[in-house]
């Protein structure tokens, strides 16, 4: 996985994203950074303490936004790679479940993978998988859609 002066597919295809849980330019937010792996993209994430539960534990909600944003991210490069395109098209959340294994604990980094398991034209079935300590925490699956001119979100990466 690429390191951290490296440039995330997000800084790089989305600079002035705004998204809560994948925008750079939202000071507030996750700031996610996802990175080309083997099988997809891959990212760490380290928690601060506001991403708590309750003492020692990481919210679920975070868990679910940090495995949704990374999903996206994973289905918009595989449809861009698929396509030939320089830039990856603009992918919303269709669907995506998550099934929280264990508790996953605040103080380790946490590590994110998310891989295609079904590619169209327009649409990719994403698994990803939540790890600390190389403790499997959470695992899930989503299906992402490449959105069309007139949708609301379509510009949202520009």
């Amino acid at each position: 996985m690429s390191g951290a002066q490296e440039t995330s597919v997000q800084e790089l295809h989305a600079p002035n994203s705004i998204c809560f849980g994948c925008g750079p330019a939202n000071q507030e937010g996750l700031q996610i950074r996802s990175f080309r792996s083997d099988k997809g993209l891959e990212m760490r994430f380290n928690p601060s303490s506001a991403h708590q539960a309750f003492p020692g534990m990481i919210n679920g909600g975070i868990i679910g936004a940090l495995m949704d944003c990374h999903g996206n991210w994973t289905a918009a490069i595989a449809l861009m790679d698929k396509s030939g395109d320089s830039e990856p098209p603009c992918t919303v959340t269709a669907n995506y479940s998550i099934k929280l294994r264990r508790p996953t604990p605040f103080g380790d980094e946490l590590h994110v993978t998310g891989e295609v398991i079904e590619l169209a034209d327009d649409r990719a079935k994403v698994k990803m998988k939540l790890s600390a300590d190389g403790n499997l925490c959470a695992v899930g699956e989503g299906l992402f859609v490449a959105v069309k001119e007139g949708h609301p979100a379509h510009h949202r990466w520009n």
